[in-house]
């Protein structure tokens, strides 16, 4: 079964902390940055059912008991691409085509995507975001240095 991605409920959240840090979840600012731990938080907000598996999962517990996933750019994007079980789930979509709740991965360095932010506003041809490891809100996607932008619109979440 497929249920509806609250977009407003991931946008509120994204808003309310994306300049402080959700006691309940571990900050990995210090450790290699907390985009994704973000991100992730933002999606179970917008009604994200973790997927406990240990190899193919989506989930928090606390800092020693989680997915690669919810942490990391390139396992958050390999998961909602290809989830064909629990969890949110997203296709890649031009950024043009985006809506409010979507995500941007960031390619800032020529290795390997290392940012990931959500769409919090659209006006007009700008999309402004939230984010963590450098501390966002409402920031203009304009205003960031990349390489290249993957666009992840998330289609929903099975259940």
């Amino acid at each position: 079964m497929i249920k509806e991605y609250n977009r407003q409920e991931a946008i509120e959240y994204a808003r309310k902390w994306a300049l402080s840090s959700n006691p309940d979840f571990y900050h990995f600012g210090g450790i290699g940055g907390d985009c994704t731990n973000f991100i992730s938080q933002c999606l179970l907000a917008g009604g994200g059912k973790m997927n406990f598996d240990k190899i193919k999962g989506w989930y928090y517990v606390d800092v020693d008991n989680r997915s690669p996933s919810w942490t990391s750019v390139a396992y958050l994007q390999n998961f909602l691409l290809n989830n064909k079980s629990i969890g949110p789930f997203a296709k890649i979509e031009n950024l043009n085509n985006l809506q409010e709740g979507d995500l941007i991965q960031l390619r800032q360095n020529p290795s390997h995507f290392n940012h990931t932010v959500i769409i919090t506003r659209k006006m007009g041809n700008q999309i402004y975001v939230c984010a963590h490891s450098n501390d966002a809100l409402d920031k203009p996607l304009s205003s960031y240095s990349f390489l290249q932008a993957l666009g992840l619109h998330i289609e929903g979440v099975k259940v």
